[in-house]
């Protein structure tokens, strides 16, 4: 039997989308489970050379998206926080996993990792469920 991938990524990882413009790609997407990757380039730091928050806080939201309507459905980010934890440069790695998934509501929590497999950032991010694809709010 073979095995059927998520469409969120086909969706993501398209050209002109913020995230993808920004060198993040989804790497892969299952209910409860979404993770994906920053391939930084020069566009990604801040003046000290390290990776700058802002693209850490848009790799989890993207990822974090993922993961709360990896179940089906459209979400927008209602609410975040973010720990950065360590200074970070080169390519980064996001997993996003839920502590609640809701039907209005779904809290999800975030773990960014860099290529020495040491955490760099968590958060949680809230996103507001706005119904399957195709439903006016």
């Amino acid at each position: 039997m073979e095995e059927k991938s998520h469409p969120i990524p086909d969706v993501v990882n398209r050209p002109n989308q913020f995230s993808y413009e920004n060198g993040i790609v989804v790497t892969h997407v299952e209910p409860g489970l979404a993770r994906g990757v920053l391939r930084a380039g020069p566009t990604s730091v801040n003046p000290h050379g390290m990776i700058h928050g802002g693209a850490m806080a848009t790799l989890a939201d993207t990822v974090g998206g993922c993961c709360a309507c990896s179940r089906g459905g459209r979400c927008v980010t209602s609410s975040s926080s973010m720990e950065f934890l360590r200074p970070a440069q080169g390519d980064l790695f996001c997993q996003a996993t839920p502590k609640k998934m809701g039907r209005q509501l779904s809290v999800i929590q975030i773990v960014i990792t860099d290529t020495r497999e040491k955490t760099v950032a968590t958060g949680t991010f809230t996103f507001f469920m706005a119904g399957p694809e195709g439903e006016k709010g």
